[in-house]
């Protein structure tokens, strides 16, 4: 049996004659965090959606706990947490009334789900709120109760599309934090983002530009890449140099 719970090889998806994702590959091991980092417009969401069984690959294929995603989409929904880029949830729902629908959409078993709901709750910090409507709660809140809707069924691999854009400073450490506590308890996760800071916590990154993985490897690998030419040299750096390299090759094609 693999050792990893998401593999990725060749991976293509085109629309019209715009190439959104080109030729990617890529590996998640158990509990790794796996960190996408890219610009918008690089291709992440659209890779991660192809990942979570909506999207059809153009080219090639990806496994998600050995199951194909070409073969056996809607396989793949079922085993996975997935939050997306924008909030997903119902405003005009309780917090309970959220938590309850998507633990019917997830097929958690009814003895399971009062003991399932309290455990999101308690993790979301929202003891005592939930009856408030889902409008009411700060962007941070709402964020953290999309984590819970997302992981209510206790997957083991858990796909976050820039889960902490436009979240406080102190709300988007709080959210990395509970994401750490599950990569310690064995999810796998892939998460995008354009912040260097949460970059820098990830176990392993993949930078994508223009649909293609540019570099791999873990944080301190990326930055001895490039230490002969910046002392200190911080993701950021990194990532501005190959951009650099990439344009360049463009222009002498």
């Amino acid at each position: 049996m693999s050792k990893y719970r998401i593999e990725v090889e060749n991976l293509t998806k085109k629309f019209g004659d715009f190439t959104a994702v080109d030729r990617i590959s890529f590996r998640v091991e158990e509990g790794q965090i796996f960190g996408f980092l890219g610009p918008n417009g690089a291709g992440k969401s659209t890779t991660i959606r192809m990942l979570c069984g909506i999207l059809s690959p153009t080219e090639g294929d990806g496994h998600v706990s050995g199951i194909s995603i070409r073969k056996d989409p809607e396989g793949i929904k079922s085993i996975i947490g997935y939050m997306s880029q924008k909030f997903s949830l119902y405003d005009d729902l309780t917090v309970s009334e959220n938590l309850d629908l998507f633990a019917g959409l997830y097929g958690v078993p009814s003895e399971a789900k009062e003991g399932r709901k309290k455990k999101m709750i308690e993790m979301a910090g929202l003891a005592g709120r939930e009856n408030s409507l889902t409008y009411e709660l700060s962007k941070g809140f709402k964020q953290r109760l999309a984590l819970g809707c997302a992981i209510i069924h206790n997957p083991h691999i858990l796909f976050l599309d820039e889960p902490t854009a436009g979240v406080d400073p102190l709300s988007r450490r709080h959210f990395w934090s509970l994401i750490y506590d599950m990569a310690r308890e064995g999810t796998s996760i892939l998460v995008t983002t354009h912040y260097m800071d949460e970059a820098e916590h990830c176990d392993a990154l993949a930078l994508i530009y223009d649909g293609r993985i540019i570099a791999s490897g873990s944080p301190s690998q990326l930055k001895s890449g490039i230490e002969a030419a910046l002392p200190a040299p911080s993701l950021e750096d990194v990532f501005v140099s190959l951009i650099k390299l990439e344009e360049k090759r463009k222009h002498e094609k």
